[in-house]
């Protein structure tokens, strides 16, 4: 049992939660459970003595001090960082400057829901292995493919900007869904790099949705029936 606050195991999560490299951390165990079902394997799985979870025993004291969630964390994995090589189809969402790691999650959530099959962050975007971002999956990391902006993107790629193009009507059987941070969108030559424009017609013009949310909506209507 790991009883010292100077164990190099301890050190290591403390890293990977203020800068990532290879390896990041997640905490909790329902998200080390979706980790489980997804086929992922720890590279080490902290629990806290006591719990009667697999891993290496902690002092509850320690774990908690090393965790970014604090007092009652339970149990602690660190893994590999995986990047799908490029991005799949049919349905995808890209986005582009969206830096909030809580929506970035939530994004990889919602996709997985919606039955995307992959993710593509672009320059500016939050670490999808943050600890934030991780949270806010739900894990979703771990069952949604992440990608690297391509311009190989499924096509037809379809740019989400308030108030310029047609509605955005589905069902689609394929497209990409390219959104941008809420306040300043996307840039002009992304736009102008996807095959169409679309917006959500949301009852107030003057009303925005931030990242998260405008790709759920997005998501539910191109696959609704």
């Amino acid at each position: 049992m790991i009883t010292s606050p100077h164990n190099e195991k301890l050190k290591e999560v403390r890293r990977l939660a203020r800068k990532r490299d290879e390896r990041f951390v997640a905490e909790g165990e329902d998200l080390l459970a979706a980790a489980d079902a997804a086929g992922w394997e720890p590279v080490e799985r902290l629990v806290a003595a006591g719990a009667g979870l697999a891993g290496t025993e902690v002092e509850p004291e320690l774990l908690a001090r090393a965790s970014t969630l604090g007092s009652g964390t339970r149990a602690v994995g660190v893994y590999e960082q995986r990047w799908a090589p490029a991005p799949t189809g049919p349905l995808c969402v890209a986005l582009w400057g969206v830096a909030d790691p809580g929506n970035v999650g939530t994004v990889l959530r919602s996709a997985l829901a919606f039955g995307a099959a992959s993710v593509v962050l672009g320059p500016g975007c939050a670490d999808p292995f943050g600890p934030k971002a991780v949270r806010a999956s739900m894990g979703a990391i771990f069952a949604m493919p992440v990608a690297r902006w391509s311009e190989d993107l499924p096509r037809p790629a379809i740019a989400l900007a308030a108030r310029r193009g047609e509605p955005l009507r589905g069902p689609l059987e394929a497209a990409t869904l390219v959104v941008g941070a809420e306040r300043t969108g996307l840039p002009d030559d992304v736009v102008a790099g996807c095959d169409r424009v679309a917006h959500l017609p949301i009852a107030d013009a003057s009303e925005s949705l931030n990242a998260a949310m405008a790709a759920t909506v997005a998501l539910y209507e191109v696959t609704r029936a």
